[in-house]
């Protein structure tokens, strides 16, 4: 590994998975004002894009309230990982993790994503040319397997490879990803989870980080797995029910988080919304994030309607966020 500046260890107790179209900057910002200790993920973001994408911003950007913040990686190219993961460094990204679980039909084409689980020599040639290139944590996100692998004898396989190359820390989807036959929307409901076995490869690899990714829904949840494992990423509740990452710093670290209510949330994120508007951000593009942030609460169909509906008009503002929030009730707060 390069050597630089030590850095902390990141704590990974807890992450919010990389998602498409939803884990960015502006969500990310807005997870900031729920819990200070989450591990944040950008959506995945190609080597192609990185090189050759302008302006480079436009997918490395973010700002610092992130931190700690993953950039997730697709790619093969083991040349191409190795600068991309340079950059990550020093745009100041505090891990940078390779994508080995993505079944989408478009990355198959280009070697990314979760086909890669059949090339583990591939993805150990990536890791060991992105560790050579920085000094900050690379990791692997995967699956337990792709069609008609063997989860057992082909996931250690795949462990024990990449783990030759010096990847010590891998988050593992607990479901097969099926790429002849389902779709990528199918395949994160319909393969079954399988949390026994990333347990068991955690008892036959106790030197690995492993964490455990694929329908967690609860803290409670969270706790349970921990037992078993080094880490829990959640994804999509993370995102449709937002409010559960405000009892993360409690529940998981014994800290205090920043928000006490819902409302107290949104009124800390109008300050984030006001600067993305100065910078020329549509106000929808930005409360889209923040649609489930009230559910279950007395005026959340309200509130949810009322940006759904108005917050895409020119000139919607901070004004139209507030008449929003004017509709909730909130009587509840964080035990």
């Amino acid at each position: 590994m390069k050597s630089g500046t030590a850095r902390p260890e990141l704590d990974r107790t807890f992450s919010v998975a990389p998602m498409m179209d939803w884990t960015t900057r502006d969500y990310r910002a807005f997870a900031r004002t729920l819990t200070k200790r989450a591990l944040l993920y950008t959506e995945m973001v190609t080597t192609g894009a990185i090189l050759h994408g302008s302006p480079r911003v436009r997918f490395l950007g973010y700002g610092d309230v992130e931190h700690p913040l993953a950039l997730q990686l697709g790619g093969s190219d083991a040349g191409e990982l190795a600068e991309c993961a340079a950059i990550a460094e020093a745009w100041g990204y505090d891990e940078v993790n390779l994508n080995v679980g993505c079944p989408s039909d478009r990355v198959q084409n280009n070697l990314i994503g979760a086909c890669l689980m059949g090339h583990p020599e591939k993805v150990a040639a990536g890791v060991c040319a992105m560790r050579e290139a920085v000094s900050i944590p690379v990791t692997v996100k995967c699956r337990i397997g792709i069609d008609d692998q063997d989860e057992d004898a082909d996931l250690e396989r795949f462990i024990a490879t990449v783990a030759d190359a010096g990847c010590e820390v891998f988050i593992v989807h607990a479901r097969k990803a099926w790429l002849q036959g389902l779709s990528p929307k199918e395949n994160r409901d319909i393969p079954p989870l399988n949390y026994p076995r990333v347990h068991r490869l955690k008892q036959s690899r106790p030197e690995l980080h492993i964490g455990i990714n694929g329908g967690i829904k609860t803290l409670d949840e969270c706790q349970a797995q921990l037992a078993h494992v080094d880490s829990v990423m959640i994804g999509r509740e993370a995102y449709q029910n937002p409010w559960l990452l405000a009892g993360v710093d409690q529940a998981l670290f014994g800290e205090a988080g920043p928000a006490a209510t819902r409302l107290d949330a949104a009124q800390a994120f109008r300050p984030y919304i006001q600067m993305r508007l100065d910078e020329g951000a549509k106000l929808n593009h930005i409360t889209r994030h923040l649609l489930g942030l009230f559910q279950g609460c007395p005026g959340g169909r309200r509130f949810r309607r009322h940006l759904s509906e108005h917050a895409h008009k020119e000139g919607a503002g901070l004004r139209l966020y507030d008449e929003a929030l004017s509709l909730v009730r909130e009587p509840e707060a964080v035990a």
